[in-house]
């Protein structure tokens, strides 16, 4: 509809495609994929960094039927590998920055039979891998035979694995184009509008508002990894409107010098989501009148499943907001029984947007998706407006004496202090209540001790719930999404708890 309008600005490279020309970059990536000797429903892996890349590969995969699985490069070159198998990739088209991971892979018996072939972006360092440009640069432009689509699979995108290993979601041309309709009328994004993506397109909320950002006529400006200075650039060089960040990167763009002296009235939103984000971020954004909307959601969802408005986001501080449009939630007991408003209990969610089901684990599948709702494994609570507020993980609420403590709840009191960055509680072992809640805090500067926090917390919080113990420590353990890895505080701090 409009081919010589920008569809991507790779800020690093220094590249920008009209959308005939990326559609062009795509088809050649049909090409090369084809003549690589791959057939419908087998995997690629995509090992990159943000970039046109990465955008055009992801199309190209779906265009001839093949199988996305977009790897978090984060992760140690055993759990990359694990990903690899457990999925059977065929092929995988990597960033040179990664070939001692690649090398390292390859020389596995099991991989090297397995993986048919091997493309390397940036350069050409390994003697097994193909030069990804210079593939492409012998394949035709001309449009390939569509073959996928409906319930077909598109992508598998592994779960961040915070209590286990790693579980792939499947999701199909129809999941993803749902999720695009979700976002476009819950969210608003509009055809002039210009996206920012900072976050790494392993993570689903990056992935899905890319592709409802080009579905929209957007135009995307894609940074290679993120940087809180040089997205505060590109918002004022490009004219940004919309983003997608996770409270990490908030913070961290607040903590940039002078950082209000930026001229962004380009910008309409952010978008949080991945963690709670504290009433504290929001209330700063707002003072320089930057709006954030608010957005709760998981990988086995296809991005988001309910969200709150900036009109909304003081007037119910703290919620996630209500349903996206074309979703449903519920609020159950442990039996599946419908709760009232004001009754905490597991969210299940119904839409067409959910996951086909788990890689080659289908107790998994049966277990998360029953009689058609999808089982989140998060409590929460619904208020008589619709408005939904996560109190945490089932598999993370302490229970101290015979109460439920939630974890979410007392770290938003301690986000609240002014001397406090980041915090995580989690539950420690008690011979007096069972467990006991256990704050492990990242301060903002020396001097804040140990009675000041706990001090903080008492009046707004009931006795039970207040932290036992805290330990102060330079940083949060956290995955590629932004969520603290509280398997691993609770290794480190394993209690006993202070009585």
């Amino acid at each position: 509809m409009h081919p010589d309008k920008l569809a991507v600005n790779d800020a690093l490279a220094e590249r920008r495609y009209g959308y005939a020309d990326l559609n062009t970059r795509v088809n050649r990536v049909c090409g090369a994929l084809s003549s690589l000797g791959l057939v419908k429903g087998e995997r690629v892996a995509l090992l990159a960094y943000n970039g046109h890349e990465f955008l055009e590969a992801f199309f190209a995969i779906a265009k001839i039927g093949l199988v996305a699985v977009p790897v978090n490069w984060r992760l140690t070159t055993r759990e990359i590998s694990y990903i690899l198998k457990d999925c059977g990739v065929k092929s995988i088209i990597f960033d040179s920055d990664f070939s001692s991971t690649i090398e390292e892979i390859h020389n596995e018996t099991e991989q090297r039979v397995s993986i048919k072939s091997w493309l390397e972006l940036r350069g050409n360092q390994l003697d097994f891998a193909r030069d990804y440009e210079q593939l492409l640069s012998v394949q035709g432009t001309e449009e390939p035979p569509v073959t996928a689509g409906g319930e077909d699979n598109l992508f598998i995108m592994y779960t961040s694995g915070t209590t286990g290993l790693p579980k792939g979601a499947v999701h199909t041309h129809n999941s993803v184009f749902w999720s695009a309709i979700n976002y476009s009328v819950t969210a608003g994004m509009y055809f002039n509008d210009i996206h920012l993506v900072f976050l790494p397109l392993f993570h689903i909320a990056a992935l899905i508002s890319t592709v409802t950002a080009l579905y929209n006529g957007n135009s995307l400006v894609v940074l290679r990894s993120f940087d809180p200075q040089k997205s505060w650039t590109l918002i004022v060089d490009e004219k940004i409107s919309t983003s997608f960040a996770v409270p990490a990167m908030l913070n961290f763009m607040m903590q940039v010098p002078d950082f209000e002296k930026y001229d962004w009235s380009s910008l309409r939103w952010f978008m949080s989501g991945g963690a709670p984000l504290a009433v504290e971020t929001i209330k700063a954004y707002k003072k320089v009148g930057i709006d954030i909307t608010q957005a709760f959601g998981m990988t086995e969802a296809c991005g988001s499943l309910c969200m709150v408005g900036p009109e909304d986001g003081m007037r119910k501080a703290g919620s996630v907001g209500k349903a996206y449009f074309h979703t449903e939630l519920r609020i159950v007991d442990p039996d599946g029984k419908d709760l009232p408003a004001g009754k905490e209990g597991e969210i299940i969610a119904r839409s067409p947007t959910i996951m086909k089901e788990y890689w080659n684990r289908p107790e998994d599948t049966a277990e998360a998706i029953r009689d058609g709702w999808y089982h989140t494994g998060d409590v929460g609570v619904q208020d008589e407006e619709g408005f939904i507020t996560i109190r945490d993980r089932i598999k993370d609420m302490i229970i101290s004496g015979g109460e439920n403590v939630y974890p979410a709840e007392v770290e938003m009191v301690l986000m609240q202090h002014p001397g406090i960055l980041d915090a995580a509680v989690i539950g420690q072992e008690s011979k007096k209540w069972g467990e006991s809640p256990f704050a492990v805090i990242v301060p903002i500067s020396a001097g804040l001790t140990e009675s000041e926090a706990v001090s903080y917390c008492e009046g707004k919080l009931a006795r039970f719930k207040l932290p036992k113990g805290v330990v102060f420590v330079e940083e949060l353990p956290r995955n590629a999404t932004g969520k603290v890895l509280k398997r691993l505080l609770r290794e480190q701090f394993p209690g006993p708890a202070s009585e």
